[in-house]
């Protein structure tokens, strides 16, 4: 079958497959990590409330089977570990029925993570390490030469991710036709790195261009990934230069190295690698090829919704159309905000809570608080509570269902929640009270910069959460 298989595709193949473990590795760390305080059974938003309302038919998860946190940490360590087996090769080392039992498990414990994380996992980017890693079950390993199918789904996949982002963009905010909305993204975006107050002061003219070429990226050379070689690989390593652009400009997960990773697969390495290894070139068992082939025909069916959805003037962004996420649809940044906001949390050790008390701010790892100090880099890791801030801070809907029980642990010194912060002003005892100030962020200019070495200029916009405390009740909610 020598039409199934692309054996000058084996370094990419690897290339791909190491990349991918790598994204799975801080996936899974992040799930160890955080998963106490936002779902764990005395978190937030709690997986046992959670699963009594939610059927297994909508949400497949293990979990659904029997949750504790011990079992939750046990998935996602042994999750860590795996994907660091992979990302060493250890996928080469056994059959190719192992190595693909090796990525389905990986899926699995993930998909049984998002499946339960609510709105700690609504991001794009988990439908889409779920998409990849579903389709990277089916890869193959050294055993056999990298399936043909497999990487037209994989090119695909990428088509989606970076069209749709187009479209969405082309669709949305008018600032994007106008070739302005950079004048405000860097700044405005969820969390700047430590280059995005460099990038916001880029000259106009540059900003014009970063907006013109994006659209070129997004809108003409995700076609050219199904053209002959070398176009395709020209494409994808445009793709890989935009996404690079993009995480130094800020911090967006694991979403721009999955990105990376996928554009990596259409490129012919044929010319770096040299002849493929002698395994590579053989045929492929005819299990394998008939199993390849019904996953192609099920990807290509389920696509249906994805290209509806992109071909609609009423596109929508990142969105899942099974509870497996198998095939998804993408897009981000359909509007870009003008203006900055952030929540600003404080508590007090008072008696009485005064407008002009010892008020003490906690400080977040990765969203701007401390005027003083720079942005930091974090992804691709991702800080789920720190994302979600900018969120609360758009509008207090999206916090409605979390933000009163983080104060609550707050209020409580919970030591899963205080984990979570990158400063808690109450080492010693929780504070009486918590409240909750709305602040307007700007970047600072040159000359601010140099005289005071700020990179934020705040100012307070009003009240987000009165005082409240601890007092056998739910915190109230925001304002």
């Amino acid at each position: 079958m020598d039409w199934f298989t692309a054996p000058g595709y084996w370094l990419g193949r690897l290339v791909f497959q190491r990349a991918l473990a790598g994204v799975y590795v801080f996936a899974f760390l992040g799930a160890a990590l955080q998963f106490r305080a936002l779902i764990g059974t005395r978190g937030m938003l709690p997986v046992p409330d959670y699963l009594r309302y939610v059927p297994f038919r909508h949400a497949p998860s293990l979990f659904q089977l029997r949750y504790s946190d011990g079992l939750f940490a046990t998935v996602a360590w042994t999750g860590a570990a795996l994907a660091a087996a992979l990302a060493a090769g250890a996928g080469d080392l056994v059959p190719l029925g192992a190595a693909m039992g090796m990525w389905a498990v990986l899926w699995l414990l993930y998909l049984s993570i998002v499946n339960v994380g609510q709105t700690w996992y609504s991001f794009g980017w988990e439908s889409l390490l779920l998409e990849v890693g579903f389709l990277a079950v089916f890869l193959g390993n050294a055993r056999t030469g990298p399936p043909v199918l497999v990487l037209w789904l994989l090119r695909w996949v990428l088509f989606r991710v970076e069209f749709g982002a187009g479209l969405i963009k082309m669709r949305g905010d008018a600032c994007w036709r106008e070739l302005t909305c950079l004048y405000h993204h860097h700044e405005t975006q969820p969390m700047p790195g430590p280059l995005s107050w460099f990038f916001h002061r880029l000259p106009r003219p540059v900003h014009r261009v970063e907006c013109a070429a994006n659209h070129v990226t997004q809108l003409v050379f995700p076609v050219l990934l199904f053209t002959p070689q070398p176009v395709a690989s020209y494409a994808a390593c445009v793709m890989v230069a935009t996404q690079l652009w993009l995480v130094l400009s800020g911090n967006f997960a694991w979403l721009n190295w999955l990105t990376i990773t996928l554009a990596l697969s259409a490129v012919d390495f044929t010319a770096l690698a040299g002849a493929p290894p002698a395994a590579a070139s053989g045929g492929a068992p005819v299990w394998y090829a008939v199993l390849v082939c019904a996953v192609t025909v099920l990807v290509l069916v389920l696509s249906r919704h994805p290209v509806a959805n992109m071909i609609s003037p009423r596109q929508v962004m990142n969105r899942s159309f099974d509870p497996l996420h198998l095939v998804n649809t993408y897009g981000a940044f359909g509007t870009v905000g003008r203006i900055r906001d952030e929540v600003v949390v404080e508590g007090t050790a008072d008696e009485v809570p005064r407008e002009d008390g010892a008020w003490r701010e906690y400080g977040f790892k990765g969203k701007p608080g401390d005027p003083l100090r720079m942005p930091r880099q974090f992804a691709p890791y991702h800080l789920r509570l720190d994302w979600l801030m900018w969120f609360a801070a758009l509008s207090p809907g999206y916090a409605r269902d979390w933000f009163g029980p983080f104060v609550e642990r707050l209020l409580a010194g919970d030591r899963d929640t205080l984990r979570l912060i990158r400063h808690n002003p109450f080492p010693d005892a929780p504070p009486r009270f918590v409240r909750a100030r709305l602040y307007r962020y700007r970047f600072t200019t040159w000359r601010e910069l140099r005289e005071t070495g700020a990179w934020w200029h705040r100012r307070p916009v009003r009240e987000y959460l009165p005082p409240t405390r601890l007092a056998g009740a739910r915190a109230s909610e925001p304002e």
